[in-house]
């Protein structure tokens, strides 16, 4: 049952990366007080939050904790244990429910949901032991990737395998983690995303398609508008609109694609939550990713998502930062978003920036400028 959570209450976050962090940002900004629920000290959500409960996720003390505190509680990310998620879904008002956590934290039940909503994917078999490794091989072909079903980002929890001996190597060494899935490789002319957010009022809207490049597995830079067609990009959109609605949506899903060679689009994965690839919407849309999920679980009317203009959104690794700290006297053009982890440890995210620009091809000269610094 839809509520309205009136600004003066509280937010409770499970999860206090930076998700979290921009998320209580956008809350604040709205009139909302934030708790975190996050196991690490001086998390990035922690530092900008009122109340900070230091617990595991899987703690239900601290769960009760939080909700005793919160007129509503949401996420930052999609692992939260079961049995927390269930307990919430049942015990406090925790609009976006367990349901499509359950199906997001399983790559195979994810892929299964996605095609009876009549949304391609690429081709894959479940591989539960390794009497499944000649049959999936088989069905899928190689080259492919293999992923657990759990857990698992940034390209951990994964491996392309090229040819049997390949397969059964990566089986043998995943397969302790859990059941997983292998996926055929898709020739693919770009990664794309589409950020869309449903109400508790069923109200629903998608962000601009964001074009996703990515380095050693980890998204680099979000190029938007998308260059692809204008049917390619209205395509993405339904795709997303249709999960949305198919899901029972309720607050923000990102939808991860492939755009093939051909021009036809397959859903990779699936976040239902703010979305790495979501934010340039900070400085170049109407409403952000971040205070479009407020909105949604606060029983607010959705904001517009007008893209203001042409924007390339960069991570800063923690082999950046550095580097990038020293580039500000150049940045009058470029907005930095620094997430306040201690540690900027080699491949970890530690912030993004953000450039606009009158094309795509200007924001990307911004961005280059800095690194020739």
């Amino acid at each position: 049952m839809s509520r309205f959570i009136a600004p003066g209450s509280t937010i409770g976050i499970i999860g206090g990366g930076q998700l979290g962090r921009m998320m209580a940002l956008s809350a604040k900004q709205m009139g909302y007080r934030v708790a975190v629920l996050e196991p690490s000290i001086d998390s990035p959500c922690a530092q900008v939050a009122d109340v900070v409960i230091e617990t595991a996720y899987g703690d239900i003390e601290g769960a009760k904790q939080i909700t005793k505190v919160s007129d509503v509680i949401t996420y930052e990310f999609e692992n939260i244990d079961e049995e927390t998620a269930k307990w919430m879904t049942e015990e406090c008002y925790f609009p976006q429910g367990f349901e499509l956590l359950a199906v997001t934290q399983h790559r195979l039940l994810e892929k299964d949901k996605i095609s009876s909503l009549g949304v391609k994917v690429a081709p894959y078999a479940a591989i539960f032991d390794e009497k499944d490794i000649e049959k999936s091989m088989l069905s899928i072909g190689f080259p492919a990737v293999l992923k657990t079903c759990r857990g698992g980002y940034d390209g951990k929890g994964q491996a392309v395998v090229k040819n049997e001996h390949e397969l059964r190597a990566a089986v043998s060494h995943l397969l302790k983690q859990g059941e997983l899935v292998l996926e055929g490789w898709v020739p693919f002319q770009c990664e794309i995303s589409v950020i869309v957010t449903r109400s508790t009022l069923g109200e629903t809207k998608a962000l601009p398609v964001a074009e996703n490049i990515h380095h050693n597995n980890i998204l680099h830079q979000s190029v938007v508008p998308a260059r692809i067609t204008e049917q390619m990009q209205n395509s993405a959109k339904n795709i997303a609109l249709t999960l949305a609605d198919g899901l029972n949506l309720v607050g923000t899903l990102a939808v991860e694609m492939f755009v093939k060679e051909d021009g036809s689009i397959l859903v990779n994965e699936l976040a239902p939550r703010p979305h790495n690839s979501g934010h340039y919407s900070i400085e170049a849309c109407e409403t952000s990713q971040f205070e479009q999920h407020i909105r949604a679980i606060c029983g607010w009317p959705l904001g517009e998502t007008t893209l203001h203009s042409p924007v390339v959104m960069e991570n800063i690794l923690g082999e950046h930062v550095e580097p990038m700290i020293e580039a500000i006297p150049l940045m009058s053009g470029v907005k930095l978003h620094l997430y306040g982890k201690k540690e900027a440890i080699e491949k970890r995210k530690m912030g993004h920036m953000t450039a606009l620009g009158e094309t795509t091809a200007k924001a990307l000269e911004k961005l280059a400028k800095l690194h020739q610094y």
